[in-house]
């Protein structure tokens, strides 16, 4: 008996139950598209009224059936399905498919079949799609089991799994228009059983399938997804399309981390961990695809454009910027290269503009100096109706060269009718074209980062933060300490006494704040006071914060007020972390103090942090970039935050007890970072 991979995609034998002679039912739609897929194997068809169909006998019962059978396709009704499972694990079928709709997605009703079904898979070691799915294909062994409308897709190196049936139809039937095809198309339907993460080890172990392309509306299990998909990903990239949102979001909040951060920030920041390029929209999802199968990856983001108009080249020149790619600036030895071969009114800079009397000969030698350049890592070329020539022309004066070359060439090819005819011819010879600027410039952009994970990842690695061994701690600010990262507690006073005392023995000058649970952003009621020099200045600080608090929060619960040793002024930043349900403690770097939430200048990864990892998050934000100093902001040891925010990172896999941990502010220095408030909360 094969494996489970092996039954779902290389069956020696497939049985139908609930193949039908009626045209309308689906079991008449699965057994046409498995026979005129091309499907080796064997074919058995279960229906319990018997005859024949398309001349194969129809057989009463599964337990009649001949070997070899290794998958069994179930077309019955919901409250048929257990039975019919049950049937086909007696005769020993581990693999199947249940097509069937009825289930939970209708009602509670079909949430208890549904249980069955489950129940009856288990019972037998039956490993399940479905169901309320539209079943699997693929275009290379080949065989169809699925009902869509015929043919099946063009072969191709694209891999499609979709929680959604009627996406798969609707992209199935777009791409023969777009000129791609797929490897292999899983549609999961409810997954009683198997999930997106299941499937994709056996997805990416196809030899034919160079990328993966995912439809997402939940993820099953986060931390496997995580895991599994960060294993694919080193070797072959994944590109998802998530929809929908997660209860993640709704949590409570008791700091501006978890205010901040929410289902889609941690779904985002898991994806960039594990390397899935997460699409916008179904038009971007295969863009990328395609241009991730297709292309080279790229050195770095210095690009050239070369165009036979103006306009189109401003536009790619925008689009290029807003992806985060690099307008190339071309040697003067590559200018006078292309000065030697076209008109005086042409544009040698870049964007190249070879003006609209550009031939096929002109595009490839253009391109071919541009192919040669040093200065140029990739390359877009913009090919209109041309008023004087044949787009097709220049098509096939193109695609050996962009075959031959080892930097990513991607065609804007604008137009419709008159660019028909070299459309075709690209896409013949596996080239994508895109229709405007602006989505060949995205797929460029993506083909980068595709390339920056790859070699972050070849480098990169954790290293592990090891506390000292204590059994608790009594304080947020002890825990901090213990993991490396400097503080200054704070001590409560619940009197003038204590509070001049205490400040005495830290040593002045010190800051009060105002201590209680009810009031927590204290700066806005004047619950903060600075530059208290002597005892004196303290005392008279509890009497004014305490006036303070009872005069704007007069319900508040007031516990005295905190002291700290007053710190040497830096740049204000905040870290910190909160427990995400599905993918651990989501991380948090941005703007501290007062402009935590105002700026919500935030960027979000998970724990545990690498040091590049760390530096990604600081490079993300304005306060990450004014770490190096700005204007009247004398520099911060931007080494020491980064070391900081790993340390932390490191905390919040050590306590999975703790919900939320902030560090607000933490204060950069010239060198070193202080924890001034640290605050957490547990679960």
């Amino acid at each position: 008996m094969p494996n489970f991979f092996d039954a779902f995609f290389k069956p020696g034998g497939i049985a139908i139950l609930g193949a039908s002679s009626d045209p309308a039912k689906l079991g008449y739609a699965v057994t046409r598209n498995l026979l005129e897929s091309g499907y080796q194997g064997k074919i058995h068809l279960v229906n319990p009224k018997g005859g024949t169909l398309f001349g194969i006998t129809l057989h009463k019962t599964v337990s009649s059936l001949p070997d070899p059978v290794d998958l069994a396709v179930v077309i019955v009704p919901a409250a048929s399905a257990a039975q019919a499972l049950r049937e086909v694990g007696q005769r020993g079928i581990r693999a199947a498919i249940l097509t069937s709709g009825g289930f939970r997605e209708v009602d509670h009703q079909g949430a208890i079949l549904e249980a069955e079904v489950t129940q009856v898979c288990q019972e037998f070691g039956i490993r399940l799609i479905g169901p309320n799915c539209v079943g699997l294909l693929d275009t290379h062994l080949p065989f169809d089991t699925t009902f869509l409308p015929p043919p099946m897709p063009s072969r191709g190196d694209l891999a499609f799994l979709s929680h959604s049936g009627a996406f798969c139809a609707a992209v199935i039937d777009w791409s023969r228009g777009q000129g791609f095809g797929f490897s292999r198309l899983v549609s999961l339907g409810n997954q009683a059983d198997l999930t997106e993460t299941d499937l994709l080890p056996m997805i990416a172990a196809d030899p034919e399938t160079k990328t993966i392309c995912l439809y997402l509306e939940t993820i099953s299990d986060g931390q496997k997804f995580l895991d599994t998909t960060r294993q694919i990903t080193l070797q072959k990239p994944i590109v998802a399309l998530k929809v929908g949102r997660t209860a993640s979001g709704q949590k409570a909040a008791a700091s501006h981390t978890g205010a901040l951060a929410g289902s889609e920030a941690a779904l985002n920041a898991a994806f960039e961990k594990a390397g899935v390029l997460r699409a916008a929209s179904a038009e971007q999802l295969f863009d990328w695809a395609r241009a991730l199968s297709a292309c080279p990856l790229p050195a770095g983001k210095n690009t050239a454009i070369l165009t036979s108009a103006g306009g189109p080249g401003v536009i790619t020149a925008d689009a290029l910027e807003t992806e985060g790619m690099i307008l190339a600036s071309l040697s003067p030895q590559t200018e006078t290269s292309l000065q030697a071969l076209l008109p005086p009114a042409a544009s040698t800079h870049n964007p190249v503009d070879m003006l609209a009397s550009a031939g096929a000969q002109q595009y490839a030698d253009c391109l071919k100096i541009l192919l040669a350049s040093k200065e140029v890592d990739n390359i877009l070329v913009i090919i209109l109706p041309p008023p004087s020539h044949r787009a097709e022309d220049i098509a096939d004066a193109m695609i050996p060269l962009i075959h031959g070359s080892q930097k990513p060439v991607l065609v804007v090819l604008m137009g419709a009718q008159l660019t028909a005819a070299a459309h075709d011819r690209f896409v013949q010879t596996g080239i994508p074209t895109f229709p405007f600027p602006e989505r060949a410039a995205s797929a460029l952009g993506v083909l980068e980062k595709r390339a920056g994970f790859l070699a972050q990842n070849h480098t990169d690695s954790q290293q592990r933060i090891v506390p000292p061994v204590y059994s608790s701690f009594e304080s947020a600010d002890e825990l901090v300490a213990a993991y490396g990262i400097a503080t200054f507690p704070l001590k409560l006073a619940s009197s003038q006494r204590d509070a001049a005392r205490l400040a005495s023995e830290m040593g002045f000058p010190v800051v009060a704040k105002i201590a209680s649970p009810d009031i927590l952003h204290k700066s806005d009621i004047g619950g903060v006071i600075l530059d208290l020099n002597d005892e004196s200045d303290v005392r008279r600080a509890y009497t004014t914060l305490l006036e303070r608090a009872n005069s704007a929060k007069p319900d508040a619960r007031i516990q005295g007020i905190t002291l700290q040793r007053q710190i040497a002024p830096g740049q204000e930043l905040i870290i910190g972390a909160v427990r995400d349900p599905q993918f651990g403690a989501l991380m948090m770097f941005g703007s501290g103090g007062v402009e935590a939430e105002g700026l919500k200048d935030v960027a979000f990864a998970l724990a545990p942090l690498s040091y590049a990892g760390a530096n990604d998050m600081i490079e993300k934000t304005w306060a990450g970039k004014k770490l190096a100093g700005f204007r009247n902001i004398a520099p911060a040891d931007r080494a020491a935050v980064i070391d900081a925010l790993i340390r932390l990172s490191w905390l919040a896999i050590d306590h999975p007890e703790i919900s939320e941990i902030e560090i607000n502010p933490l204060r950069a220095l010239h060198q070193g970072v202080i924890a001034v408030d640290v605050r957490l909360k547990l679960s």
